[in-house]
């Protein structure tokens, strides 16, 4: 018996708010091999809960939905359900979707137009540890990677002894990001993102956020938006 036939079909939920499109994909699903399609969902709220209930092998993921949307139900699946792993299925291909989702966690993300083959491999992909993207998000992220190559301008100096990562926390601060916010956008932890706060407060002698934001101004750190 080969690999192939010994492994267990993946156990899947679908979300999507559309029924006619989330019935079609679930029918389809239903018609390839290695997968079992155990819920489907209308809304990211739905998603979250059979999730918990179900505890599916893999979450194929529309974005744009009603209550939660996708970016937001794949946070809290990923936060909450590591053992699922989250595949966007989208119309959608564009920075605003994809880099949010991927951010949020989804390990493949997929559009629409993709086949039946293609889903197959994506969700086994995903739950190999790889990740499962369509040949054109692949060349969409190298794009995206060879614009970002330079590394962005560090403010110079840093003032009060403050570490370059210590900054970068600051200005984000001044730019109203949350703890959270900020862990998402520099890939640490919460608990990170609150040593680098004591620590710069304690150089700079802040008490509060706001005083933070008025230091970061006063410094030079961040410009007031133009107009």
């Amino acid at each position: 018996m080969t690999a192939e036939a010994e492994r267990k079909p993946a156990r899947v939920v679908v979300a999507d708010d559309q029924t006619i499109v989330r019935e079609g994909i679930v029918m389809l699903l239903g018609l390839l091999p290695g997968l079992e399609v155990v819920g489907s969902a209308a809304d990211g709220e739905e998603a979250v809960r059979l999730v918990a209930e179900l505890a599916p092998d893999v979450v194929l993921m529309d974005l744009r939905m009603p209550r939660c949307d996708g970016v937001e139900a794949t946070r809290r699946i990923r936060a909450d359900h590591p053992g699922t792993q989250v595949v966007v299925l989208t119309t959608y291909a564009d920075d605003d979707s994809l880099f949010p989702a991927l951010r949020a966690g989804a390990r493949g993300y997929l559009t629409k137009d993709a086949g039946g083959d293609e889903i197959v491999r994506a969700v086994h992909s995903v739950l190999s540890g790889d990740a499962g993207l369509s040949p054109g998000i692949q060349r969409r992220l190298l794009e995206r990677l060879s614009q970002d190559e330079r590394p962005p301008a560090a403010p110079d100096p840093a003032p009060d002894g403050l570490t370059a990562r210590e900054t970068e926390v600051l200005v984000l601060i001044a730019e109203g990001l949350s703890n959270q916010q900020i862990a998402r956008r520099l890939h640490v932890s919460t608990a990170t993102v609150k040593t680098h706060i004591n620590n710069l407060f304690a150089k700079t002698g802040l008490k509060d956020r706001a005083q933070a934001v008025r230091y970061a101004y006063g410094k030079g750190l961040v410009r007031p938006p133009a107009g």
